[in-house]
């Protein structure tokens, strides 16, 4: 009871900082976030006194809470969404998907470059994996930090988890310090479509709270509350998809113990890898969701499920997750890995930012609103989508460009994949069961595939 007291008020204090402290409004962090720092500075002050036992009933259970959280965000991600056809999307956001790809696949290109060239020299004992960390944490962000701690720790690297965190919260602020700077630069320049301004954002964005006269309703009722409450039953239904996700996980772990290749050694013997149990669950709950959507879909006539109420699940589980998660960090790992942690940041976000400056203008083309298109992609590849449509509402504030239109659609393709999706979710075991450099061949190799589709495809 006292953990959950805690984390309440903590989200309460959060929220309220956002609110009135201007360098925070300046920043745009989302609360979870400040609060999760706040509860990480107050666990490791009273450590740093030796009263850490004094305050551990007031954070018990809270390193769990993130693992179980994370398939409800993943399982929500279908659930209710009407799903277009692959040529509407394509037609509608081919060009921004191709660069949103090859900005996703560049994060492992360069961070596995940067242990390949210098960190394994500098620092001897780091495994490869620790450059898994920038995508795991940037275009995954937090929840994928989290969901990714049991990969990490059954191949033996229980840093993980905390690196990918603080690397996921280094990602948001470096989106809007540099996406800011990016603005201004491209607006003294004349390349965006409308002066940006940064007065043009509204007020609900910068204080996080919506004006009495236009706050939208959350959602709507679909069932009789004498029957059963809607809220209850739309978590029953995401528990559904949960636990089809459970079962493709639980088929993972028994086609591996079968088939010995899989578990990286001969039968009988200790594995050194477990690429199939390895794989997380998250990606699979997200699976579940779009099974559970498309059935829906086609034998549901009533129409049970409403997007309001699961967005709104889907929210809170993020919220909760992401202050236990930052809140929990080892610190010490942290600071023990902070030089190789930055020069991953580091590389990151030059990647980023150059992605905007030069691929973009040759992707998207000088007269399709490239740097709207671009800003918006770098602020969801360094933090959330929400970061990306902050950063685009500054230089399109009334989404007069069609940045907006193509960001939305190329999502429903591009996040099941990259953005804490299957790769994100395959390219850590298979860093451990094949080494860097396979991966990093997988990483250029699709890059070099979507250069062609847009050389012989989107230049026509």
């Amino acid at each position: 009871m006292l953990s959950f007291i805690t984390i309440c008020i903590l989200l309460w204090v959060g929220h309220f900082l956002r609110e009135k402290v201007k360098f925070l409004r300046t920043l745009y962090l989302p609360s979870c976030v400040i609060s999760g720092v706040i509860g990480l500075v107050i666990i490791q002050a009273f450590k740093a006194f030796g009263q850490g036992e004094v305050i551990a009933d007031y954070y018990f259970g809270w390193s769990k809470l993130p693992g179980f959280l994370i398939n409800i965000v993943f399982a929500c991600l279908f659930l209710a969404v009407s799903l277009p056809g692959i040529k509407t999307i394509w037609s509608r956001a081919s060009s921004q998907l191709a660069y949103g790809q090859i900005v996703a696949w560049g994060q492992y290109l360069v961070a596995i470059g940067a242990w390949l060239i210098a960190l394994r020299f500098i620092f001897p004992d780091l495994p490869a994996v620790v450059a898994a960390i920038l995508p795991v944490g940037f275009e995954g962000g937090h929840g994928t930090a989290v969901a990714m701690k049991d990969v990490f720790m059954q191949n033996g690297f229980e840093a993980g988890k905390d690196l990918a965190l603080t690397s996921a919260t280094m990602g948001i602020i470096s989106a809007v310090v540099f996406g800011m700077v990016l603005v201004n630069w491209a607006s003294r320049k004349g390349y965006t479509v409308k002066t940006a301004n940064h007065d043009t954002i509204p007020e609900d964005d910068r204080t996080g709270i919506i004006p009495v006269d236009q706050r939208p309703v959350i959602g709507k009722l679909t069932v009789n509350s004498d029957a059963i409450g809607s809220l209850t039953i739309h978590i029953a239904i995401i528990g559904l998809a949960v636990g089809i996700g459970y079962l493709l996980k639980q088929s993972l772990v028994g086609i591996e113990s079968m088939v010995d290749n899989f578990r990286g050694v001969s039968a009988g013997d200790e594995p050194t890898y477990r690429f199939l149990s390895g794989f997380p669950l998250f990606p699979l709950c997200m699976i579940g969701g779009l099974v559970v959507q498309l059935c829906e879909q086609k034998f549901d006539s009533h129409k049970i499920i409403d997007l309001g109420l699961t967005k709104t699940i889907q929210n809170c589980s993020l919220d909760f997750l992401v202050v236990a998660a930052i809140a929990t960090i080892n610190v010490q790992v942290v600071l023990a890995m902070l030089i190789p942690l930055s020069v991953l940041v580091a590389v990151g976000v030059v990647w980023n930012v150059f992605c905007v400056m030069v691929v973009s203008r040759w992707v998207f083309g000088k007269d399709d609103a490239w740097f709207e298109r671009a800003i918006a992609e770098m602020g969801q590849s360094m933090g959330v989508t929400a970061t990306g449509l902050l950063l685009l509402r500054v230089v399109d504030p009334e989404y007069k460009t069609p940045a907006v239109d193509a960001f939305a659609y190329k999502q429903l393709l591009h996040e099941p994949f990259m953005g804490g999706g299957l790769w994100t979710a395959a390219a850590v075991p298979l860093i451990f069961a094949i080494g860097p450099v396979p991966v990093l061949a997988i990483a250029g190799g699709a890059i070099l595939a979507w250069l062609f589709v847009i050389i012989f495809f989107l230049k026509r």
